[in-house]
């Protein structure tokens, strides 16, 4: 890479994606990119794909809301697309692929202007496994298409879509270790600080794909070998009811639901947790778990999809299968019992961490936007 490539002079950006609240990985990451390229000079317009309602009592009327956000969704596309010279355009998997993603590539190629894909979905290789041929319509209309993980580069190389790998990036002076490493000792669920017992978080939104039901369980085994362990479940979403009740039938103390947090108070309970959970039936590369690992946070993750590129098991995270909440008891256990397994992981996780700092990933973004504006030659790619 050229060391002394930059980002196009005078670029005008059109950031098409999520945004919070709800303070989910896709929508704090188009937030954190806007603001990282406007501090390179760039001007970005942000498009917000999951904008208020506007009236708000569409949000009432199950027929209409959606027509009430996707008109002046188009409308902004196609007002953007003749001010920018580059969309690029937050991707995910199933509906929000056909009635954002899709829309937003055609209208910026109407317009004769530059696209480049991110894409950031966990469930990608079923959905491109339905809607290949539909993806690829639009998809091949891009100049780029970028994911943040060798995983899906896999997946897409697969399906015949070539990618680049980008990152995901993280504010590293903002998630941060908090102090000195508590460590729990073994039989009695005490820190060795004479503090209280092990400290847990979860910090997915409150949805079926994220199978915090699984992280629930598993701490009722927890709490049964340390009584005064504590869990923090930071999120929102549809399941609250529903995983409030389990945590009554399961007879659970000490567990608290956070509802939604924004960025500066997610840092903090980063900084105040021992050991992070993360239950999920599907992922792509969470940013809760690499949060987690600049924090200092010890990680057990379920290895689905991404996970498994994005840690390595015994290394820098434990790894179980999904659904298994014994496998997952099982693992916070033995880092309760292994006070220098627990150090060696989180040493070695705020190292990965160092990773996803915006030095790292601007050079090659600026490659990806200079090749997607015919600035450069061509990407690499695996097809």
């Amino acid at each position: 890479m050229n060391g002394q490539m930059a980002f196009p002079p005078a670029l005008r950006i059109a950031l098409v994606g999520p945004l919070p609240p709800p303070a989910g990985g896709m929508a704090n990451q188009t937030l954190q990119l806007a603001s990282l390229l406007r501090s390179e000079g760039i001007a970005v317009e942000t498009i917000q794909v999951n904008a208020p309602y506007r009236p708000a009592w569409a949000a009432r009327l199950k027929g209409a809301r959606a027509m009430c956000r996707l008109l002046p969704y188009l409308w902004r596309l196609w007002k953007a697309a003749g001010r920018v010279d580059l969309f690029h355009v937050m991707a995910n998997s199933g509906w929000s692929w056909h009635l954002f993603a899709a829309p937003a590539i055609v209208a910026a190629r109407v317009r004769a202007c530059a696209v480049v894909v991110n894409y950031r979905g966990g469930e990608a290789a079923p959905f491109l496994r339905r809607s290949r041929f539909l993806v690829g319509l639009t998809l091949h209309r891009a100049q780029a298409l970028i994911v943040p993980s060798a995983y899906l580069e896999s997946v897409f190389g697969d399906a015949g879509f070539a990618a680049v790998v980008v990152p995901n990036t993280i504010d590293l002076a903002r998630f941060r270790p908090g102090g000195p490493v508590r460590s729990a000792a073994a039989g009695n669920g005490e820190s060795r600080d004479g503090g209280d017992g092990p400290r847990l978080l979860v910090a997915r939104n409150l949805e079926p794909i994220y199978d915090n039901a699984s992280a629930l369980r598993s701490f009722a085994l927890i709490q049964a070998v340390h009584p005064r362990a504590r869990l923090t479940i930071a999120g929102s979403g549809p399941l609250l009811a529903e995983l409030r009740q389990l945590a009554r039938q399961l007879g659970l103390r000490a567990v608290t639901f956070t509802g939604r947090v924004d960025n500066a108070a997610m840092a903090e309970l980063y900084r105040q947790a021992d050991i992070m959970l993360n239950a999920s039936l599907a992922d792509n590369t969470p940013n809760s778990v690499i949060e987690a690992l600049a924090s200092g946070v010890a990680v057990v993750s379920t290895n689905v999809g991404g996970v498994p590129y994005l840690v390595e098991h015994g290394r820098t995270a434990l790894l179980v299968a999904p659904g298994a909440p014994q496998a997952m008891a099982d693992a916070v256990l033995r880092l309760i019992a292994e006070p220098a397994l627990a150090a060696s992981l989180r040493e070695a996780g705020l190292l990965k961490a160092q990773q996803f700092c915006w030095s790292g990933v601007r050079p090659v973004l600026q490659r990806v936007y200079r090749c997607a504006l015919g600035q450069t030659a061509p990407l690499a790619s695996r097809s």
